[in-house]
């Protein structure tokens, strides 16, 4: 067996000592230090460096659709809850209006082999707006064959004869949300979905030529507990899924409204949820599924763990990803973009969105440009999100530095690390432990210098 792909420990004890707080780095740096000081003319500028010096990266689409027409009690999106189906048809003009601008400022290849369609709830457009904006997107870029091209789905919201037009059009991955499958579970977070909706969604995405279908699941909800987890987990491993996502629910109630709804007292508790956890973890790889990093599993032969295996895994705002080697161009209200060594926020609110396109101006609200640390701390804590290893050698001869020297002072805290059993710290680099990997961003908060004091980390999810 792969040594990656050794059955993951599950080790209590270690989880509850270094169960703190701390980001997710979906990026590096984070997304709450991005500043307003860089704006449109930087994102501008970065577009027209991209052929500089031929590097030609093909291109990763994100599409941000806000709408929902229901709130889960859970949610923490970008969204906007509305039963007016009439506002999506102006959003998709908007859309193509900023295809264009951009479309207008970027040098090089216009390829793409990667896409995604967030929200929100995609599938609030209608079949004939989803054909819409997909001619939209051709008319300013290419999607070139075999690209990795998916959709977050609600089986609640689509038919089977939207999930044959979506793979007609070029989806090939799905991930469907599910959260729950019991019914008291899900009246407490006002999602009501059956089994029966959820199976035909996904045996329609395989009769339509989707490649993998991915569940989405959360511990942590109202009411949760082992035996009812449980019953859910058996029901997804019948749907057989190709990647599984177990997301651990943060209760953050003064940020997020809709958690509001949800009682704090019907909330399992901190020694509950690890008694979920570990049960999901042992069920799901008893079954065969690739413990991939985070909360991420995969069937072994899923691309995403042949990715793992191949070093070839990344990790960027969609969670973990194939294509490493992309520019990513968000597109819609609040999304997210990286092109060459810049991050690119749009505008939060529609009415500023709107505003800026009306302008003929990227709506660019604030962004990053990252220094040289910035991008080898990047490319370490990318190495040990996916990889759970660093190779000294590598980092020296593609980066020009001493490893020892550049980093003295976080190997240092590593070897303290190292004691606890995270970890081994080698002259040649770094390897996490089997029962480290669950606590992988630990290990990466080591390397994150914008992280300034203990006070400001409460701010992102539990680690675990």
């Amino acid at each position: 067996m792969n040594q990656i792909e050794q059955m993951p420990v599950f080790d209590r004890d270690l989880i509850r000592r270094f169960d703190v707080s701390g980001p997710r780095y979906t990026s590096y740096p984070t997304a709450d230090r991005f500043n307003e000081g860089f704006g449109r003319t930087d994102f501008a500028r970065h577009l027209g460096l991209r052929a500089q010096g031929g590097l030609m990266k093909p291109l990763s689409l994100y599409f941000h659709i806000p709408f929902c027409d229901t709130v889960c009690f859970y949610c923490a999106c970008n969204k906007i809850v509305t039963k007016d189906r009439s506002r999506a048809e102006r959003y998709l003009q908007y859309l193509d209006k900023e295809m264009g601008l951009v479309a207008a400022q970027l040098a090089g290849s216009r390829l793409v082999s990667q896409m995604h369609w967030g929200g929100g709830t995609p599938t609030f457009l209608s079949d004939s707006e989803i054909r819409e904006l997909f001619r939209a997107i051709r008319s300013h870029f290419t999607l070139t064959e075999g690209g990795e091209y998916s959709i977050e789905v609600d089986p609640r919201r689509v038919s089977a004869e939207t999930v044959a037009l979506l793979g007609a059009e070029g989806f090939n991955r799905m991930s469907v949300g599910v959260q729950d499958f019991d019914p008291v579970v899900q009246a407490a977070v006002n999602r009501i979905q059956s089994v029966d909706e959820t199976a035909s969604v996904i045996n329609a995405a395989r009769a339509n030529g989707f490649r993998s279908v991915s569940i989405d699941l959360i511990y942590g909800l109202p009411f949760q507990s082992v035996e009812r987890v449980s019953r859910t987990l058996d029901t997804v491993l019948s749907l057989s899924p190709d990647r599984l996502a177990l997301y651990n629910y943060a209760h953050l109630p003064t940020r997020f409204m809709p958690q509001r709804r949800i009682n704090a007292a019907d909330l399992p508790s901190a020694d509950q949820k690890l008694e979920i956890l570990g049960m999901a973890i042992d069920k799901l790889t008893r079954a065969g599924y690739v413990f991939i990093g985070m909360d991420h599993f995969a069937k072994p032969d899923d691309e995403m763990a042949v990715a793992q295996r191949n070093g070839r895994l990344y990790r960027n705002f969609q969670g973990y990803s194939t294509h490493s080697d992309c520019d990513l161009l968000g597109f819609g209200v609040s999304s997210i973009g990286k092109v060459g060594s810049a991050y690119i926020q749009s505008a939060k609110t529609l009415e500023d969105y709107y505003a800026s396109i009306d302008r003929d101006e990227l709506p660019v609200v604030r962004g990053y440009e990252m220094s040289f640390d910035d991008q080898l701390r990047y490319a370490v804590i990318q190495s040990l999100m996916c990889h759970f290893e660093i190779d000294f050698g590598a980092f020296e001869q593609g980066w020009g530095i001493k490893f020892s020297d550049y980093f003295a002072q976080e190997l240092e805290a590593l070897r303290g690390h190292e004691r606890d059993g995270l970890c081994t710290v080698t002259p040649h680099g770094v390897e996490v432990s089997v029962p480290g990997r669950m606590l992988a961003r630990v290990l990466a908060m080591v390397f994150d210098a914008h992280l300034r004091s203990d006070r400001e980390v409460v701010r992102y999810s539990k680690v675990i």
